[in-house]
């Protein structure tokens, strides 16, 4: 299941209106994902209503502190991934935010430690993965979990695995906060969906380049990649 930061991250390269293009080298199975993304839309006309009235009903605060709580449970996973990326300092810097949020923050309900100053980061196996030199590969587009690299199918079972949501024993409270995440997760992206509508003549080309484009940036910790060359040519700062 996709997570709240990447959905934040993801919203903010589609709203940065990057450029679409056609037949795009990294979507080699483009008949494919079209369909995939034909079987999604058509499962978000049932998602969606769900989500708008989640938005609606919701009073902001509460929402908030969904959105914080399950941020909280996913710090531990990008504390784990900062460290294995040979990052300490930013492994270190999440520990210390999920200390002060699990406590101060009453379970990761209140962002502590963002009031104090302590950056949140969004890291995932996949760009552990890109860190280690492993090639994106090609592009999909999966229902449910929405687009993804060949690397980041494989990191998003790995996220999947170690979620600590899906280690919940007791099934009703598992799958109870499951739902409630995903709906939140959608909720959280509806800003967008007026402005991809609205600026995407081809609205399947415009969410895979947002997709691989922030993905770059992310794996890159937001360093630019010349054209040409694959991100995993550029780990450790070798293309700079």
């Amino acid at each position: 299941m996709a997570k709240r930061v990447f959905s934040v991250a993801f919203a903010a390269a589609v709203l940065s209106g990057c450029a679409t293009t056609a037949n795009n080298p990294k979507d080699p199975f483009e008949g494919f994902n079209r369909a995939m993304f034909s079987v999604n839309e058509g499962i978000d006309v049932v998602i969606k209503p769900v989500a708008q009235g989640y938005d609606a009903v919701m009073p902001s605060p509460i929402k908030t502190g969904i959105g914080n709580f399950f941020g909280n449970v996913y710090d531990v996973w990008t504390m784990l991934n900062n460290f294995l990326q040979g990052k300490p300092s930013e492994g270190f810097s999440d520990f210390g935010r999920i200390a002060l949020n699990t406590t101060f923050g009453i379970a990761g309900l209140f962002d502590v430690a963002s009031a104090v100053g302590i950056e949140k980061h969004a890291e995932d196996f996949g760009q552990t993965l890109g860190k280690w030199g492993v090639g994106d590969g090609p592009y999909f587009y999966w229902p449910i979990i929405g687009p993804r690299t060949t690397r980041d199918t494989f990191g998003w079972a790995v996220d999947t695995s170690a979620d600590l949501v899906w280690h919940v024993d007791d099934v009703a409270v598992r799958n109870t906060l499951v739902g409630v995440r995903y709906i939140d997760l959608r909720a959280s992206l509806l800003p967008t969906d007026k402005v991809v509508e609205q600026a995407a003549f081809d609205k399947y080309n415009y969410i895979r380049d947002a997709y691989l484009q922030n993905r770059r940036s992310e794996i890159n910790d937001g360093k630019a990649i010349p054209e040409g060359r694959d991100d995993a040519d550029c780990k450790q700062s070798r293309c700079y």
